[in-house]
C-alpha cells in the first residue's frame, strides 16, 4: 500500500470553478478530508494551473495528498501527490511513466472487478468504484452495488466509493468496506463545509476527532 493511503477517511473532490475554492478546501481539511482531488473541466489553463498550485500548499500544509484528476501534465507542472485517470484517460503506465514511483496512481473501475483486477496488476494505487448511488455530477454514471467493495478487498489496494454518497448513505459503503468515501456535492454543495467534512469524517472511527 502506498504510505500516503494509510488513513481512510474523506475523500474531497472539488466541484469546478468557484470563487472560494481555497477557502473550501481548506474547511474540507479543516473538518478531517484525508485526501484531495482538483477537478476542474474547463480548458482555463493558466486559472487551473494558479488554482492547483494553490492547493498543492494547502495540501501540504495538512500534510493531505493532492491528486489531479485526469491531467498528467498538470499534475507533473506543479508537482502533485498523484493523479486519478478514467476510463478514457491515458494509460496508467504513461501516467507512472511521467509522474514517477512514489505517485499517487488512482482509477476509476466503475462497476467492473475484471477491470480492477487488471489495474491492480499494472500497477495503480487505488481502486474507485460507482457510482454507488445516483450522482448530481454524473447523472447518467454506471452503478454499481455494494458487494463489489467486498469482492475487490482481495486485490490489497484502498478501495474509494464514489457516486452520490451523502451522509445518510455513506454508512452502508464504509461497512462493505470503503476505505475512502469520495464526495463533491454533499460536501462542496454543503452550506457548511466543515460540518459536512466532519460528518464524513467520524463515520471512520481511526480519523474521527483528528485534530486538524
Amino acid at each position: 500500500m502506498h504510505p500516503k493511503l494509510r488513513s481512510p477517511g474523506l475523500y474531497a473532490i472539488t466541484d469546478g470553478p468557484r470563487d472560494d475554492l481555497l477557502a473550501a478546501v481548506a474547511q474540507a481539511l479543516d473538518g478531517g478530508a484525508r485526501l484531495v482531488q482538483y477537478r476542474d473541466k474547463t480548458a482555463d489553463h493558466a486559472r487551473r494551473q494558479a488554482e492547483a498550485t494553490a492547493l498543492r500548499q494547502l495540501c501540504a500544509s495538512h500534510g493531505v495528498p493532492l491528486i489531479i484528476n485526469d491531467d498528467i501534465q498538470l499534475a507533473v507542472a506543479i508537482q502533485a501527490d498523484g493523479v486519478h485517470l478514467g476510463e478514457h484517460d491515458p494509460a496508467l503506465a504513461a501516467a507512472r511513466a511521467a509522474l514517477g514511483a512514489q505517485a499517487i496512481i488512482g482509477v476509476s473501475c466503475y462497476d467492473s472487478l475484471e477491470r480492477a483486477h487488471d489495474l491492480a496488476a499494472g500497477g495503480a494505487d487505488y481502486l474507485a468504484f460507482g457510482a454507488f448511488f445516483p450522482s448530481p455530477t454524473k447523472p447518467l454514471a454506471r452503478r454499481a452495488a455494494p458487494e463489489l467493495l467486498r469482492q475487490s478487498a482481495a486485490l490489497g489496494l484502498p478501495r474509494v466509493a464514489i457516486g452520490g454518497i451523502t451522509p445518510d448513505n455513506a454508512g452502508s459503503l464504509v461497512d462493505a468496506g470503503a476505505d475512502y468515501l469520495a464526495v463533491i456535492s454533499a460536501l462542496f454543495g454543503a452550506a457548511d463545509v466543515r460540518a459536512a467534512a466532519q460528518t464524513f469524517t467520524d463515520l471512520y472511527p481511526s480519523a474521527a476527532g483528528t485534530p486538524r
